[in-house]
């Protein structure tokens, strides 16, 4: 009888032993999906995959390693099972045992095919690029204007020149205010020629020219800064320009625009295949211009209006350009 009651207890705790060898085995064995590189180690079996910084040795490796594309380096995604009741040598790495094994970047004779898996979905780089406009207000006006004056002789000219540009800088900076930025961007005295046919050509007279330029951020001073310097003397303007010093915002905001458009194009030509779009590989910015305004190019000052010149200053252009090289998948 009390055999009887041993052999019974017996097989009751081997059912328990096996019962939770079981639940351990499948408890340390997790199905994941993972994305990373292949590399060589010392560990038997010789390979691992690093993934966000994680390191996963394959326990099958050499199920793999008869295909082409299997070399160090190569970026690969896998599917298989984490198996953390398995000891290795070293330890290096969380131990896994793969299902489904394919390259992510395109290969030769369809080795971006997925093996073991029976996935025949393809990954194909695409190139596309993105353009955006911008509008954005100037913040700064650029003026030049110019004293032209001439005489017989060349230091009449000069003279001449030297009295009306004190009075026109002066006018100037009175008009434009003390934020302002003024300085001499072009000096020139050049002697005035006379042409006759067979003859060579005689000096009559020189020609003296001071242009001084001015930067403001008030762009309401512009007109009075142009009327100003007209009444004290100047008699030419060089050209008048819009800028914008301060374009960090439009600028951003242009370069997110193309990008999205760009990103726009990578997701419409996945999806005309029948796939998805899978990462971004490469990024390019292609440039960002803002060009001024011009609103007067050469432009005598005695062609402005009596009154107070009126000045429209409009808006600025601001466009970039990106390209991207995308990663999709084809149905």
């Amino acid at each position: 009888m009390m055999r009887k009651l041993f052999t019974i207890f017996g097989a009751l705790v081997l059912v328990a032993l096996v019962t939770t060898q079981q639940g351990l085995a499948e408890a340390s064995a997790t199905e994941i999906t993972l994305r990373g590189r292949l590399q060589k180690t010392v560990e038997p079996g010789g390979w691992l995959i690093v993934a966000d910084g994680q390191k996963y040795l394959l326990l099958n490796a050499q199920r793999f390693q008869k295909e082409s594309w299997f070399k160090e380096a190569l970026e690969v995604e896998a599917t298989g099972e984490t198996k953390s009741d398995v000891m290795t040598t070293y330890m290096e790495g969380t131990p896994f045992e793969v299902r489904s094994l394919r390259p992510l970047a395109q290969g030769p004779a369809g080795g971006n095919q997925a093996v073991g898996g029976g996935d025949t979905r393809r990954l194909m780089r695409v190139t596309v690029s993105g353009d955006s406009i911008v509008q954005a207000q100037p913040d700064t006006a650029i003026v030049t204007v110019s004293v032209v004056t001439q005489g017989k002789r060349a230091i009449d000219a000069q003279q001449e020149n030297a009295a009306k540009s004190e009075a026109v800088v002066r006018a100037l900076k009175a008009a434009a205010g003390p934020g302002a930025e003024v300085k001499t961007s072009g000096y020139s005295l050049q002697p005035q020629r006379v042409y006759r046919e067979n003859q060579p050509p005689t000096i009559n007279g020189y020609e003296a020219s001071n242009s001084v330029t001015v930067t403001l951020g008030d762009l309401t001073k512009v007109g009075a800064v142009i009327d100003a310097t007209a009444q004290a003397g100047a008699n030419d303007i060089a050209g008048i320009s819009f800028t914008l010093r301060r374009d960090r915002p439009a600028r951003d905001e242009a370069l997110a625009q193309a990008t999205q458009e760009a990103m726009g194009k990578a997701r419409v030509i996945a999806q005309a295949l029948g796939g998805r779009l899978v990462r971004i590989i490469e990024v390019q910015e292609e440039g960002t211009t803002r060009p001024p305004v011009p609103v007067y190019d050469k432009m005598e000052m005695t062609r402005m209006a009596a009154t107070q010149t009126p000045i429209e200053v409009g808006s600025l252009e601001i466009t970039s350009r990106v390209q991207l090289i995308a990663e999709i998948e084809g149905g």
